[in-house]
């Protein structure tokens, strides 16, 4: 509710408080780069794809994409989902993708198991409720977002130190890659950023790009505010506004641009790609009698489209994938687990959650091999019956 109670308010006051920004063109956002960057990015539905420069090269006969979802706090689950794979024995994964909380967990499960302590410690210490400042609050309504960018940025700074750049760009090296999504809200258009290109650029200013990028993939609209990113085309400089990955995607699987361009119709015969799905959500129904004011509908409908959303990427993605010989997996939370959208942060649901993903991968009940969700009210229904 708290996102909405955003998207409500700050689309009463649009415009009122806004600072200027130079003006740009379709055409200049359409041909803009990030100056001294090269092939850093690509919009998602772009079906120009340099697959040289995009697809990981291969070293053994399977590769390994894990896509990591988004879903704010909900993203303990694929932390305690990746401990027990851990604790089991994971695989260094070839391809590692983030959206939102999935950008900020991807760059530590890309660099492997040596960075989980961090992960469970982000997600479950506590730590996270920093991220909220009551204070700020009521002054949110009349500025750019609810809460401060402030809170986020420190934890991101802090965590994402030269040392990470450096063995992601150590990493891209050996050709694996690691991928973040924005959305360009001034294009309306999701941009998949090449997060090891940024790494391996030898420039002074990226590591500042690659954290603005993951600060932008995490920033709920309306909650966090946006992250302006300079762009030049044409020789005008801009700045292009970029915000939650959410926004556009849920997941970052196969960009679309790649599935519906015919030059692309098959996968490269040559490269075996086993892809895990982690969803940091409920996709199965959720039955709850919903209370008939504005927020509280408005709420209920945002948490339908995501489901519709995300569900929708996943059944495209598995006929993609049945396609072409991808060995697909998904899994995501299937049970209701009390949260309130008043308090987006609270360290208890972020344990249960957490302790949930373990606890399904420890037992080796987490994947499924179809994008098939459970009806948990028709399910409980038909158990009481029994």
């Amino acid at each position: 509710m708290i996102r909405l109670i955003a998207i409500f308010t700050l689309a009463l006051l649009a415009g009122c408080m806004a600072p200027d920004r130079v003006a740009y063109t379709p055409k200049a956002a359409a041909n803009a780069n990030i100056e001294g960057f090269g092939d850093i990015r690509i919009y998602a539905d772009s079906t120009r794809f340099d697959s040289s420069a995009w697809l990981t090269i291969p070293r053994r006969k399977d590769a390994n994409y894990l896509v990591l979802s988004g879903g704010g706090a909900a993203g303990a689950f694929s932390v305690g989902a990746l401990k027990a794979w851990s604790d089991k024995g994971r695989p260094e994964f070839d391809v590692v993708s983030g959206v939102s909380t999935g950008a900020l967990i991807a760059p530590y499960a890309f660099l492997g198991r040596t960075y989980d302590d961090t992960l469970v410690d982000l997600y479950t210490s506590g730590v996270a409720k920093t991220l909220v400042d009551a204070d700020f609050l009521p002054k949110g309504l009349l500025g750019p977002s609810l809460l401060k960018e402030a809170p986020l940025r420190r934890m991101v700074e802090r965590h994402l130190t030269p040392d990470i750049l450096a063995k992601i760009a150590s990493e891209y090296r050996r050709g694996r890659r690691l991928f973040v999504l924005t959305t360009n809200l001034d294009s309306q258009r999701a941009v998949i950023w090449n997060m090891g290109a940024i790494a391996n650029s030898g420039r002074p200013d990226a590591l500042k790009l690659f954290r603005d990028v993951i600060i932008a993939s995490a920033s709920i609209p309306g909650i966090f505010p946006a992250v302006l990113i300079k762009a030049t085309a044409g020789g005008q400089a801009f700045e292009e506004m970029h915000s939650d990955g959410g926004a556009s995607s849920q997941v970052l699987t196969i960009p679309e641009g790649w599935m519906v361009n015919p030059q692309n119709d098959a996968w490269p015969k040559d490269l075996k790609l086993n892809m895990y799905v982690i969803v940091n959500n409920a996709l199965m129904p959720e039955f709850s009698t919903t209370t008939n004011n504005t927020l509280a509908v408005m709420a209920r409908a945002s948490t339908a489209l995501i489901k519709a959303q995300t569900r929708s990427a996943l059944v495209a993605t598995y006929v993609y994938a049945q396609k072409n010989g991808i060995r697909f997996r998904v899994a995501s939370i299937d049970a209701q687990i009390p949260y309130t959208m008043t308090d987006p942060f609270n360290t208890d649901y972020m344990r249960a959650v957490y302790n949930l993903g373990y606890a399904k991968m420890a037992s080796g009940s987490l994947w499924k091999d179809k994008p098939i969700f459970t009806d948990l009210a028709a399910a409980q229904s038909a158990q009481a019956t029994q």
